[in-house]
């Protein structure tokens, strides 16, 4: 029997990993994202930024993980936004739709107490791997 194959990636236009954990994984033909917090390539934090600012840095750290595992915005399936208040929705999803261009995948919003180092939001998605 043939063992699908899993694999690892670590982008090097983002920040490093900040635990036990890989910031993308090619499994089944399916890339998936874990969170991706507002910190910098060089592990900048950027948790005194105004919220677009984090909401872009955000994305560009999405970005590089599915580039760096073949994929694209383009061939995304689902994301998933928190955000440590609701009230920053508006403003998330003029930034995300510009970001996002033509591509819909389903989407949610789920708003949390509080996000690690004070930061204002994390996104996670998946997305189609390379066929």
């Amino acid at each position: 029997m043939h063992e699908p194959a899993i694999r690892h990636v670590n982008p090097a236009e983002g920040p490093p990993p900040g635990g036990h954990y890989s910031h993308g994984t090619v499994a089944n033909g399916l890339v998936f994202v874990a969170g991706q917090l507002p910190i910098t390539p060089q592990g900048e934090k950027l948790a005194q930024a105004p919220f677009d600012v984090q909401a872009r840095q955000v994305l560009a750290n999405v970005e590089a993980v599915l580039k760096a595992c073949g994929s694209g915005v383009e061939r995304l399936v689902q994301v998933r936004v928190y955000v440590d208040d609701i009230a920053h929705w508006p403003a998330f999803n003029a930034i995300y739709a510009q970001w996002a261009g033509t591509a819909r995948p389903a989407r949610a919003v789920v708003p949390v107490p509080g996000l690690h180092h004070g930061l204002k939001l994390e996104v996670e998605a998946v997305a189609l791997a390379p066929a």
